[in-house]
């Protein structure tokens, strides 16, 4: 094999064909990992809803969890106005 056929195959049109392979590989890995993390938490809410809690509150309280206090607090006070004008 000589000098530019071996050159071709590390890097072709430009292209680290090899570095291009690692990324993709990667990618893909991380997209399995997604994959059965997602069945895991589905798994998750299953056992909550067999056990009696309300699943759909349990994802209403994780996603206040993530947010900033006052954006929480914010929220609750459009939500209270908004209430009040609709008599509720």
């Amino acid at each position: 094999m000589d000098a530019e056929t071996k050159n071709e195959g590390a890097a072709t049109g430009g292209i680290a064909a090899d570095r291009l392979r690692s990324i993709i590989e990667r990618v893909e890995r991380l997209e399995e990992e997604r994959k059965a993390l997602a069945g895991d938490i589905k798994d998750i809410f299953s056992e909550a809803k067999s056990a009696g809690f309300d699943v759909k509150v349990i994802k209403q309280i994780i996603r206040l969890r993530k947010q900033e206090p006052a954006e929480i607090e914010e929220q609750e006070t459009l939500l209270d106005i908004y209430r009040r004008a609709l008599g509720m």
